[in-house]
């Protein structure tokens, strides 16, 4: 059943034993904040600009990054006490607030709009439908994660049936797919940047279709933190999100080009022109808020998805898992 990784997360929260160490004061004078995200992706643009343009550091906060390769990862880092901030798919607070933890995580600043992959074909005719995927073998994510998620609710917008009509593959970790379809495997793989574009650099597929686009807007990623520093330092969550609105502000009025130059150094290992051509893929489906707002009708989709997608079946209320005060 889906709500195996439901429980799964919750295995790894509650097997990781962390100590409660809370914020601190780096040695330059500025407030430490440890910010854990999902994974390190183009596809958050605005949270590189924020850092690399000192936006955080205007604000007073020493913002301490780590990639945790995975929402359950995240949760467990913030819950054991080693970060005070996460960045992820909103769906995994909903998943440990329904399993009854008390002091559970609260989304106070949402970041991107859409999905940020892409399903990317050995071929493209140039006259892509999603019914072209009947009978067909994708490589897909795991259950109960966003990408597998609004993968399968493109489908059944496209009167897919995801369990019958064709094979997703879901046992191939998150990190190797990319290198699993270009050594034969599925005839479809959905993919996150830049592994879309490696593909087709090396010639060994095409990107035909964008799930961020296909899907509408749906809230993909969003900062949270633990309701218990919520009200210890809203100060700090005020400051946070004020960074990142002006980390939005700065994608949402400069070129591609110039987005890519400031968020080179986050990203060394991918040539300007390709990094370049990502960012511009991501700012054309307008991926990136405006504001930070997670509003509840964006709550309310993603409960939709979720419920469709069988990891849930009680809905949580807007006003206990989200907060606008600092957005707003």
């Amino acid at each position: 059943m889906r709500k195996k990784y439901v429980s799964a997360l919750m295995m790894s929260v509650l097997l990781t034993i962390g100590m409660l160490t809370g914020c601190g004061n780096s040695t330059s004078g500025l407030t430490k904040v440890r910010l854990m995200e999902v994974a390190h992706s183009i596809f958050y643009a605005p949270m590189y600009v924020a850092l690399e343009e000192g936006y955080f550091k205007e604000e007073g906060l020493d913002v301490e990054l780590k990639n945790g390769n995975g929402a359950d990862k995240v949760m467990t880092a913030m819950i054991a006490g080693e970060a005070d901030i996460g960045f992820m798919g909103p769906e995994a607070t909903i998943y440990v607030y329904n399993e009854g933890n008390t002091d559970y995580a609260v989304n106070f600043a949402q970041l991107t709009q859409r999905a940020g992959n892409f399903l990317v074909g050995r071929t493209d005719s140039g006259s892509f439908s999603w019914q072209d995927l009947k009978g067909k073998t994708v490589i897909g994510g795991r259950a109960g994660g966003m990408p597998q998620m609004v993968f399968e609710y493109i489908l059944k917008m496209n009167g897919m049936d995801p369990e019958k009509d064709l094979t997703i593959i879901q046992n191939i970790d998150f990190g190797v797919t990319a290198e699993a379809f270009a050594s034969g495997t599925g005839d479809y793989t959905v993919e996150f940047e830049p592994h879309a574009t490696g593909i087709e650099k090396e010639g060994q597929g095409k990107v035909i279709a964008s799930l961020g686009v296909d899907s509408g807007y749906v809230p993909y990623t969003c900062f949270s933190s633990l309701n218990s520093y919520i009200n210890e330092h809203p100060d700090i969550l005020q400051k946070f999100t004020k960074a990142i609105q002006k980390g939005l502000d700065y994608v949402n009025s400069h070129t591609s080009e110039e987005i890519a130059k400031i968020i080179q150094p986050q990203f060394e290992e991918t040539d300007f022109d390709t990094l370049k051509k990502i960012v511009e893929r991501y700012h054309n489906q307008d991926t990136w808020k405006k504001d930070t707002i997670f509003t509840e009708d964006a709550f309310e989709l993603l409960q939709n998805i979720l419920e469709e997608a069988g990891v849930i079946d009680k809905r949580a209320d807007y006003n206990v898992l989200v907060t606008t005060q600092f957005s707003k």
